[in-house]
């Protein structure tokens, strides 16, 4: 089939598409950026990429794109609920934005939540729901509603797993008792896909046995063989407990607190129709996605991070221009640009950034505090990292090997950064030029800026003599 997968660059997308291509099909993709997903190894396996912003019909180009290119099926994949609080309006707009592109496209398939059967449910489940609405209004749609997913590297399984292996003792809010219907990422990808050969069927709910949340909890507890005490109180609000998952686990307040909130009633539905259309999938339990998960995340083979996700964020792009300010170290080395570059890999995460350690975890620990993502985001392990991998809080603009990583700062602060690594061979050795950038909003990022000018002086200054002398402090696998 000739298909369509939207949301390229997210965590579910960039799952289903090498499987679609395995399977045969001829997968076009929609995606904001497409060097947010060059460096994925199925890139060269599509058969286009569509460029474009979905909230942007004066775009025609992808609109377009879309319209003449007569596919038989289309994954909708898209959602922006990292883009502040009126989330939901975008998500109404992008859906209603694509149902005008995608008019003749005989099956569109939607991955949204499960609906709590309660009058306040969450903000985000209920644009969820509101988008698919939207969709099935104007297209033939099948709609999977899942709840909480389990898989290495998603957000819900991330969440867990930090919070039970940091806090020996919880006191959580009396909701986490409400049953909840978990799935695994390999079942979802299974109804995705078996969904192609289906007929549009409106909602179909997902999932496997619930449980609550914080059986969740403890039955990850004892898979790692750890003893918890979770004591419930009835004080604690959606947004207090978004915000105290944000300080604790790698989940930033503008994901975390949505998530808290989604579980406040139970989320639970009648997977009949699922089991009746799909008779060959027999659901996980959560006890068995937790573990394929554990595995998983243990062996470092994470196909895809909730991390890596864009969204509908503005990209930003660094232009020499008045008003971004550059603090430029060189220094030369006598090893190669191969080794060099492998030790700029090395920076963050386990192995840290080399030199001023304390003054790094500070300014992680302020940043979670503000709401930002810290250091607890950490990076994948070895070498072969791409466009769109978290280091801390840092994220890759940019990356060739052996010659230049940008990264863009994705921490708290008053403006616009970026960090910049380039390699080049001179008759001396090796030249690295380290380079911080500051685009400042307004007057108080002006002062931040010059507030901490010497600190950053010294700690950079720091950072390229380190790298200059290839001091990583252990070897990439």
């Amino acid at each position: 089939m000739k298909i369509l997968v939207t949301g390229a660059s997210g965590y579910i997308a960039g799952r289903l598409i090498p499987r679609l291509i395995n399977l045969g099909h001829s997968v076009s993709v929609f995606v904001r950026n497409k060097t947010h997903i060059q460096d994925y190894p199925w890139f060269h396996h599509l058969s286009s990429v569509i460029q474009g912003d979905i909230l942007d019909l004066d775009q025609n180009r992808w609109f377009n794109e879309i319209k003449s290119a007569k596919f038989d099926a289309a994954y909708y994949l898209i959602h922006s609920i990292y883009t502040g609080d009126n989330f939901d309006e975008l998500d109404s707009q992008a859906a209603i934005n694509f149902s005008k592109a995608a008019e003749g496209i005989s099956h569109v398939i939607y991955l949204g939540g499960i609906l709590p059967k309660h009058p306040e449910a969450s903000k985000h489940l209920l644009s969820r729901a509101k988008t698919g609405e939207i969709l099935r209004h104007h297209l033939p749609v099948t709609e999977f509603r899942a709840g909480i997913i389990i898989g290495s590297g998603s957000a819900s399984f991330e969440m867990i797993r930090y919070l039970t292996e940091r806090l020996p003792v919880m006191i959580t809010p009396k909701w986490i008792s409400n049953l909840i219907q978990p799935i695994s990422i390999d079942d979802v990808l299974n109804y995705l896909i078996q969904g192609l050969d289906i007929i549009p069927s409106g909602i179909i709910n997902i999932g496997t046995s619930p449980l609550t949340f914080k059986d969740m909890m403890l039955e990850y507890a004892r898979l790692r063989g750890l003893k918890r005490f979770i004591i419930s109180v009835p004080v604690l609000t959606p947004t207090l407990a978004g915000r105290w998952v944000g300080c604790v686990t790698p989940i930033p307040n503008s994901l975390a607190i949505p998530l808290i909130e989604g579980i406040k009633f139970p989320v639970t539905a009648n997977t009949d129709k699922a089991r009746k259309l799909f008779t060959s999938i027999k659901p996980a339990s959560y006890i068995q996605a937790l573990q394929l998960a554990l595995d998983e995340t243990t062996k470092n083979i994470v196909e895809t991070r909730w991390s890596g996700a864009h969204g509908l964020s503005t990209d930003y792009i660094i232009k020499d221009r008045e008003g971004l300010i550059q603090e430029r170290q060189t220094k030369i080395s006598q090893a190669t640009p191969e080794v060099l570059f492998k030790t700029i890999l090395n920076l963050g995460g386990e192995t840290g950034w080399f030199s001023y350690s304390w003054a790094w975890r500070l300014r992680g620990f302020i940043d979670r505090l503000i709401g930002g993502p810290g250091l607890l985001r950490g990076k994948r392990k070895g070498k072969f990292m791409r466009v769109g991998d978290t280091i801390d809080f840092f994220r890759i603009e940019k990356i060739i090997q052996n010659r230049e990583l940008l990264l863009r700062a994705e921490m708290k602060v008053p403006g616009k950064a970026w960090l910049r690594f380039q390699l080049n061979t001179v008759p001396e050795g090796t030249l690295i030029i380290q380079t911080a950038y500051f685009q400042p909003h307004g007057l108080w990022g002006l002062i931040y800026w010059y507030i901490l000018y010497i600190p950053h002086y010294l700690i950079f200054k720091s950072l390229v003599k380190k790298i200059a002398s290839n001091q990583s402090s252990q070897p990439l696998s």
